[in-house]
């Protein structure tokens, strides 16, 4: 089981939508990335409202997650929607001037497309995010765009904003996790609370998560 896996959710009684796909994409003269929060929006409600048009999932009840560029997605949601009741956001990049000579397929520096940079960076809507996200990020992550930093700030930013949130450092973790007891605790188990305390506050076990989605 890898530490992306849903079958520890799948176990605990939860429907998961997996391999969603959300694209973004450009038009006219538009670049995809100028409209980006509108689409990952749209996409999001598209994807409730069929799973709970299935008769799988229930609209009023979801929970999203991420790593990596998923997991800047997962953060844009928390800020942008109130779709989700809950985030996992694994190993993301969240404030895009960490990242000023591009990012993903955005060519353009910061210098040229500032508000781009500014408006696709959930950290630059940080008091927006209230309901409970998860952040989890490998301590020794070498990944150029999502440096450890990238997760220690926003965790600061929703902090001071009255938010909730916990942040677990992996430690010796990249940004894939390698270690049993590191994707142990990643996909929700979290029996090694204790041998990777970290700096801050870091437990927050799948129980919490599932007294907020009681089972009927």
């Amino acid at each position: 089981m890898g530490y992306g896996s849903a079958i520890f959710w799948v176990t605990r009684g939860f429907a998961v939508m997996d391999a969603t796909e959300m694209p973004i994409v450009g038009e006219g003269n538009k670049e995809p990335n100028d409209n980006f929060i509108e689409q990952v929006v749209m996409n999001a409600e598209a994807a409730a409202d069929k799973i709970t048009s299935m008769g799988v999932g229930d609209k009023n009840r979801l929970a999203v997650g991420g790593h990596s560029y998923g997991a800047f997605m997962t953060a844009n949601l928390m800020a942008h929607t109130d779709i989700f009741k809950a985030g996992i956001a694994r190993s993301g990049a969240y404030n895009r001037t960490l990242t000023p000579f591009g990012f993903q397929n955005e060519q353009r520096t910061y210098w040229q497309a500032p508000e781009v940079y500014y408006k696709m960076s959930p950290f630059s809507y940080a008091d927006k995010i209230k309901e409970p996200l998860l952040m989890i990020h490998g301590e020794a992550d070498n990944n150029s765009g999502t440096f450890p930093i990238q997760s220690e700030r926003l965790y600061n930013a929703i902090k001071g904003n009255g938010g909730t949130v916990r942040l677990v450092f992996l430690p010796q973790e990249s940004h894939g996790y390698a270690a049993r007891k590191c994707t142990a605790h990643a996909v929700g188990n979290g029996p090694m609370a204790d041998e990777i305390r970290e700096r801050r506050e870091i437990t927050f076990r799948a129980g919490h998560i599932a007294r907020l989605f009681p089972l009927k």
